[in-house]
C-alpha cells in the first residue's frame, strides 16, 4: 500500500495543530508532535525537563550555557551539544516513523528531513495577525498579545533556518500554503486531500 506523508509547518496561532489533527483522523493515520521531542528527549537522557523546558531547549543555538549542559549529560558522545542531538535525534525519529508507514508530522523540520521520500506533501499554514490574536486567546482561554505571538514565529524560524539553511515562512519551499484566516481547518483539510490527490494524476 502507498503511504500518505503530510508534513505541516504553521505561524503560531494559526490553527495548524487541528489541520494536522483533522488530516490524520479522515486518513486513519498516524499524527505526530512532540511526541517526537520527547522520544528524543528520552533517548539522550533530557526527559526529566517539562515540555516547556524542552521546546526552549529545541530553539537554543551556541552559548556557553548550553555547551555546558552538554557536557554534564551523556559525556561519552563527543561533547556533542545538546541541542544539536535532539535535532539529530528527531531527524532519527522522523525517517524511523515515516519508514513504518504514513503519517501526518507537524513541525519538527519534518519537511526538510522527509524531502526525500517519494509522494511526501509538504504544507505551510499562515494567517492574518487578527485572526491568530483571536484564535489563540480563545485556544489559551487568556489574552494573548502578537507581540508573543511573533516571539514564537521567530524561533520557530530561526530554529528551522539554522538547521536546513531555509527560510521557514518562505512559500516556494512548500507544496501547498495555505491562508487559514480565509477558510477553516475542516476546508484547509479539504484542500490539501484534494492537492494530493489531483497530484497523484
Amino acid at each position: 500500500m502507498e503511504k500518505t506523508l503530510i508534513t505541516i509547518n504553521r505561524q503560531h496561532g494559526s490553527g495548524g495543530t487541528q489541520v494536522a489533527k483533522i488530516l490524520a483522523d479522515r486518513l486513519n493515520v498516524w499524527y505526530y508532535n512532540r511526541e517526537i521531542l520527547y522520544l528524543a528527549a528520552e533517548e539522550i537522557g533530557y526527559d526529566s525537563f517539562d515540555e516547556k523546558s524542552m521546546e526552549s531547549l529545541n530553539y537554543k543555538k551556541a552559548s556557553r550555557y548550553m555547551e555546558g549542559l552538554s557536557l554534564m549529560c551523556n559525556s561519552t558522545r563527543n561533547h556533542i551539544p545538546v541541542y544539536n542531538r535532539m535535532y539529530k535525534e528527531q531527524s532519527r525519529i522522523i525517517k524511523k516513523l515515516a519508514g513504518y508507514g504514513s503519517g501526518v508530522f507537524l513541525g519538527r523540520c519534518a519537511d526538510y528531513v522527509l524531502k526525500d521520500e517519494p509522494g511526501v506533501c509538504s504544507v505551510y499554514l499562515y494567517a492574518a495577525d487578527e485572526y491568530r490574536v483571536k484564535h489563540l486567546s480563545e485556544v489559551e482561554e487568556r489574552k494573548v498579545t502578537i507581540e508573543e505571538i511573533r516571539k514564537e514565529d521567530k524561533n520557530r524560524s530561526s530554529y528551522y533556518t539554522y538547521y536546513t539553511g531555509r527560510d521557514w515562512d518562505n512559500v516556494q519551499n512548500y507544496d501547498l500554503a495555505i491562508n487559514l484566516s480565509k477558510v477553516d481547518a475542516d476546508k484547509a483539510a479539504d484542500l490539501i486531500l484534494e492537492f494530493m490527490k489531483k497530484r497523484k494524476k
